[in-house]
């Protein structure tokens, strides 16, 4: 463990770093750990020491919201990379030169690697690990981990897909709980516009100004939110979910499903269904 300071201040706790920066000279590996203040940029001692190792041709990998860090040093410009996806839209905000994708596990770009929340990291180093020595230790680190080798799908089975909130008070609030209340009827534009009384036009408009988007959008994600309840807490079959959701055919349910969480809804509910959980 390497840091500017002997201690830091971890919240809950002190870390005490057995190593000062001068550590990461001559490392194979460095992981940027996740922190708490992804905002607040690195230190300059901190980012030219991450600069030379990179130089050196030193792997530097990052966990959760150490991507942060990572990004700020300008060694993520032009790749592909991810962190937890509640930080997902900050960080693409805040460095807009790096290509984040919200979906993944992990993004290998060689040199320079990203994982998604704490889990995901030990998916990357689990990554790592199978390159440098093979499967059969991978597997190994697995097994002596309790956890899977891979993970199917990436880490939008564990978004929660609610639509945005609206204020209080609000003229879409009859409406959405209309929408809520029917979410197994077939609805078009032209239906929601009618019940609300309004035309489509001043319907979108309406939608984007309180929701910061569309009715059909708004409705396709509570419609797969409430699949993934579902699916979570009952006993239904995956059709009949299907067809309480107004999903269209059991094909078309999977397929726009999977398109939206990375796995399919079998998948989603061994999961996280409740009596997969612990204690249950």
């Amino acid at each position: 463990m390497c840091a500017e300071q002997p201690e830091t201040d971890a919240g809950a706790f002190t870390l005490r770093a057995p190593w000062g920066l001068e550590g990461l000279k001559g490392a194979d590996t460095i992981i940027v750990p996740g922190t708490a203040r992804p905002t607040v940029p690195p230190t300059p001692a901190v980012r030219d020491a991450l600069r030379a190792a990179a130089q050196d041709g030193t792997r530097i990998a990052s966990i959760c919201s150490g991507t942060f860090p990572l990004a700020a040093t300008g060694l993520l410009n032009g790749l592909r990379a991810t962190t937890h996806w509640i930080a997902a839209e900050l960080l693409a905000g805040s460095y807009p030169d790096i290509e984040v994708d919200p979906d993944v596990l992990y993004v290998d770009n060689g040199q320079v690697l990203t994982s998604a929340g704490a889990a995901a990291g030990l998916d990357l180093c689990l990554h790592m690990i199978r390159k440098d020595y093979g499967s059969a230790v991978a597997a190994d680190a697995a097994w002596l981990s309790v956890m899977p080798l891979e993970r199917e799908g990436g880490q939008a089975q564990f978004i929660v897909h609610d639509y945005a909130p609206t204020p209080r008070g609000s003229t879409l609030e009859p409406l959405l709980a209309w929408l809520q209340d029917n979410l197994g009827t077939e609805l078009t534009l032209a239906d929601i516009a009618a019940h609300a009384g309004v035309s489509t036009r001043t319907l979108i408009r309406r939608f984007r100004e309180q929701t910061g988007t569309t009715p059909l959008q708004w409705l396709h994600r509570a419609r797969l939110r409430q699949a993934q309840h579902l699916l979570e807490s009952t006993q239904h079959t995956v059709e009949r979910i299907g067809a309480q959701v107004d999903f269209g055919s059991l094909t078309a349910f999977r397929a726009r499903f999977k398109k939206s969480t990375g796995v399919s809804p079998h998948s989603y509910r061994r999961a996280f269904s409740d009596r997969g959980r612990p204690g249950r």
